[in-house]
């Protein structure tokens, strides 16, 4: 942060409220995100992004699989062996 910008803080601050005043409306609202810890301001976003967007179920026919062909088998779980994966948490 530069140091003339540092000494208008509270201006900066004050202009920030005004225009959160004239600009939040119901059909545009601002949603602040508290971002001292980064970590959690990204999830707690994304969240409140998902929570927003209307679950709606969508029908779809069900899929049959061909029979997987033998001819060029192989045991595609063992070139995995030593590798590092993404811990599954869910």
């Amino acid at each position: 942060m530069d140091l003339e910008s540092y000494r208008r803080w509270y201006e900066y601050s004050r202009a920030r409220d005004m225009m959160l005043r004239k600009t939040d409306s119901k059909h545009a609202p601002w949603h602040i995100v508290r971002s001292d810890d980064k970590r959690r301001a990204r999830l707690n976003c994304i969240s409140h992004i998902l929570k927003r967007i209307p679950l709606e179920r969508v029908s779809h026919a069900k899929v049959k699989l061909p029979k997987r062909s033998d001819k060029h088998k192989y045991d595609d779980q063992v070139s995995l062996n030593g590798m590092k994966f993404v811990a599954e948490k869910y």
